[in-house]
């Protein structure tokens, strides 16, 4: 089978590989109809990460068709579409029934990776794994882009809003224009907020921003940034700030945009230098991380994009078949595509 691998910085192909077999009882084998680039899976790919060439790439979202199963899987069956998410949560531990399967402290091994590939092994997927309706035929373009958004990046921007408090008619910043925050954009809305203003720098995300929901539009940065927010909310401040990006920039940005009381949820992965000095002069409540992925699929997020009450997957905007991968790569990296979309088929 193909799978895409790391070389080094600034290139991954396509090796043909054995294809995954069942290892464990709570195993399952799918076949990937659509997987893609993540924007964390460029850190390593622009080198800012250490990672050992010529092995397996971090891709972490897919979208696919369960093949085969262990004997301890009761929830799918061979032929089941599937939404697979980055996490692997089980479902009954105390992180998971208080909505935190990102923090699973069932499994070490809690996270996915090599999902660019035309099969992968889903480990722990009794509770974890998301079923759609039908079949992949029975959806446009579109939706499958909404399921695969499903996979990781709207429920990471769900987190972001959940944990930030957001609430029916509060003022909200979003800092990051990524897919993360674009979603956040779409969760402020679904969670009510009344003025959500979206910090970005691109027309492109920009019109994506405003399309999502966002009411305003910030273009600058740092103290002209906070100055501009400040502005637009008569010298309050958001009620809510949903902190998409996780440098020390973004996070200091957060925080000063912040009313005094107010919640920063943070689901950008912290990069650098990155400290909370002034959440303890503002009271400011600091809170987020690894998104529940499951819980939120389950719970809200599949059936708001079976109604159509959401379309997550405009942030989906250039596509690529897996033997093109690097070029999807690189398409992220020069910001030319929001998020690329790598099909098997």
């Amino acid at each position: 089978m193909k799978q895409t691998r790391f070389v080094k910085a600034g290139k991954v192909e396509v090796k043909e590989v054995a294809k995954p077999e069942i290892e464990k009882d709570d195993d399952v084998i799918l076949h990937v109809v659509q997987a893609c680039v993540c924007g964390s899976d460029l850190w390593t790919y622009r080198g800012l990460d250490k990672k050992e060439p010529n092995s397996l790439n971090n891709g972490h979202e897919a979208i696919g068709i369960v093949e085969s199963v262990g004997k301890a899987i009761t929830t799918v069956k061979p032929g089941d579409f599937v939404i697979a998410p980055f996490t692997h949560g089980c479902g009954h531990c105390a992180a998971c029934r208080a909505g935190f399967d990102g923090n699973c402290q069932s499994h070490s091994d809690n996270f996915s990776s090599g999902y660019q590939s035309e099969y992968v092994r889903f480990q722990h997927a009794n509770w974890a794994l998301v079923k759609v309706p039908g079949k992949p035929e029975d959806y446009s373009q579109g939706m499958l882009n909404s399921f695969l958004a499903l996979s990781d990046v709207m429920a990471t921007g769900f987190h972001a809003a959940k944990t930030a408090n957001v609430q029916k008619g509060d003022t909200v910043v979003v800092v990051g224009d990524g897919a993360v925050g674009l979603c956040g954009v779409i969760s402020a809305q679904l969670l009510g907020a009344k003025k959500i203003i979206a910090m970005s720098r691109h027309a492109d995300r920009q019109a994506l921003a405003k399309e999502f929901g966002a009411t305003d539009i910030v273009a600058e940065r740092g103290d002209e940034a906070v100055e501009k927010v400040m502005e637009l909310t008569n010298n309050a401040g958001a009620d809510a700030v949903l902190e998409c990006v996780g440098s020390e920039l973004s996070t200091n940005t957060a925080l000063k945009v912040a009313r005094p009381g107010a919640h920063v949820g943070r689901v950008g992965v912290p990069h650098g230098n990155v400290e909370f000095p002034l959440a303890f002069w503002k009271n400011v409540s600091i809170s987020g991380g690894i998104a529940s992925v499951t819980t939120y699929d389950k719970s809200v997020l599949l059936k708001a994009v079976l109604d159509g009450q959401i379309n997550p997957g405009k942030v989906f905007t250039h596509s690529y078949n897996i033997d093109d991968v690097d070029d999807a790569y690189k398409a992220m990296a020069e910001r030319k595509t929001i998020k690329s979309v790598v099909t098997t088929d």
